[in-house]
């Protein structure tokens, strides 16, 4: 700490805040602690922003890491892109519409291209008939399996996420209490869960699940429509948000890591970073769940091996550049097929000739590790199969990424192991989509933890946070 912190600390100057870790949540807090006026420094061990949702080069193409999502409900981020001046190049949906294709379909009478094509998408109309005709006509289920889906609509939406009873059980074991076929559970409620929740539903905690199918399907009717980045997450997460760090007077430091923390004998705290010492009043810790449990000192939590029992779960994104147009709609989701989710790129990405597609395949444990040459093999004919416009195409590029701790593992039992935004150590807080948010890890649940994690910082300095200007989650 310089001579002029000190004279400005002891004549009663501005707090300071020290936040490590420059993803989402991070930013957040460094964002919301700087509004509320406390001299505020981001550390971030990588040359960019962003964590886990961020962009690279590929020769003339400008990539993500993997396709990320968000929803209309989704209220804190969609404020976190108002924040940074993002929110028209993230735009959502009018209304929610998800093509499904199902590679497997048999009804000659339904097929579209060899295919059986059906939509997911909303109407005009109070929740639940918002959803209703969509439901009533989707090709994918049986006129038996739709009614059952709709029962058991009724039967979630009567659930308390917020119930811990709730958290101990897993998902697919109460669909199947509730008369949901596999197929069912296949065409519907995994196609959802898969992409939301990071895993299959038996192997998704109960309470998880229904906050996500409540807020997102069965509380406003506008609440699941898509939003999504027209342009690289990199303009988004590191770049804007570069610019609205420094507009808010944050200091942010990049290729900084840390190798301890500290608390002082006045209550302050000291980290090493990067072979010098920072001292702040007020420490967010914006990392990882096990790097978390490396860096934090005794006695910050109860049960602090909690943070290594909350185990990881991996995203893998297959990414294919055409010599032609093979797509002719945003995105599609995939059925009877290895395949799940599938995005046109091709404007965000740079690319002026051809086409570029990722394909986004969530719980991908059994693939992760898999080479590429494999993977080629294995997408390839898929995507052929699916889109027929594929099948004379050349490819021109064909890359993986792999995020092999994407999320944390939303299995039951998994909401008793994430912590609070409030260690038992005055002046150090915790955030991230991995901490108590109520959400799962996406970057809704990021950005909300920062937003918990400075409001905790503040209220214990004395400062009143600024208020909310996205609402809680229902």
């Amino acid at each position: 700490m310089s001579s002029q912190d000190r004279d400005a600390r002891a004549s009663g100057g501005p707090a300071s805040a020290l936040v490590i870790g420059g993803g989402l949540a991070g930013i957040t807090a460094a964002l919301s602690l700087a509004d509320a006026g406390l001299q505020v420094t981001l550390a971030e061990g990588r040359p960019r922003l962003g964590g886990l949702a961020f962009s690279f080069t590929r020769g003339a193409l400008t990539v993500d890491n993997g396709q990320h999502v968000y929803l209309r409900c989704c209220t804190a981020y969609r404020w976190f892109l108002d924040r940074i001046g993002a929110a028209a190049l993230a735009p959502l949906q009018d209304r929610l519409d998800i093509p499904v294709l199902d590679a497997a379909g048999s009804d000659p009478a339904a097929r579209h291209h060899g295919l059986r094509l059906g939509r997911l998408r909303r109407d005009p109309l109070p929740v639940p008939l918002h959803l209703g005709r969509s439901l009533a006509a989707y090709p994918h289920l049986s006129f038996a399996e739709r009614l059952k889906a709709g029962r058991a609509a009724f039967a979630l939406r009567a659930l308390d996420p917020a119930d811990p009873a709730l958290d101990g059980q897993d998902f697919g074991s109460w669909l199947a209490a509730h008369g949901q076929s596999s197929r069912a559970v296949e065409a519907l409620w995994d196609l959802v869960a898969v992409a939301t929740l990071n895993a299959r539903a038996r192997d998704c905690s109960l309470a998880l699940a229904a906050m996500v199918f409540r807020t997102g399907l069965l509380t406003d009717p506008g609440a699941a429509d898509i939003g999504w980045a027209r342009v690289p997450l990199g303009e988004l997460h590191d770049d804007r948000a570069r610019r609205a760090l420094d507009a808010a007077g944050v200091r942010t430091e990049l290729r900084t890591r840390v190798q301890s923390l500290t608390r002082r004998d006045d209550g302050r705290w000291s980290a090493a970073l990067s072979g010098r010492h920072v001292e702040a009043d007020a420490l967010v810790l914006a990392v990882p769940q096990h790097e978390t449990h490396e860096l934090l000192p005794p006695g910050a939590l109860d049960r602090p091996a909690d943070l290594l029992a909350l185990d990881t779960a991996p995203i893998l994104n297959v990414h294919v550049v055409y010599d032609r147009t093979v797509l002719r709609q945003p995105f599609f989701a995939a059925l009877g097929s290895p395949v799940q989710w599938v995005f046109d790129r091709t404007d965000a990405s740079g690319l002026t000739d051809g086409q570029y597609l990722a394909v986004s395949q969530s719980a991908a444990q059994d693939e992760i590790d898999l080479p590429v040459a494999e993977l080629r093999a294995r997408y390839l004919p898929e995507l052929q199969r699916l889109l027929p416009a594929a099948r004379g195409a050349g490819v021109r590029d064909f890359f993986v990424t792999r995020e092999r701790t994407a999320t944390f593992a939303p299995a039951p039992g998994s909401g008793r192991l994430r912590p609070g935004a409030r260690t038992r150590l005055d002046g150090l807080y915790l955030a991230g989509a991995w901490t108590a948010t109520g959400w799962p890890a996406t970057m809704e649940s990021a950005v909300r933890s920062g937003v918990r994690a400075a409001e905790a910082a503040l209220v214990s300095l004395g400062r009143r946070p600024r208020e909310r200007l996205f609402e809680e989650a229902a």
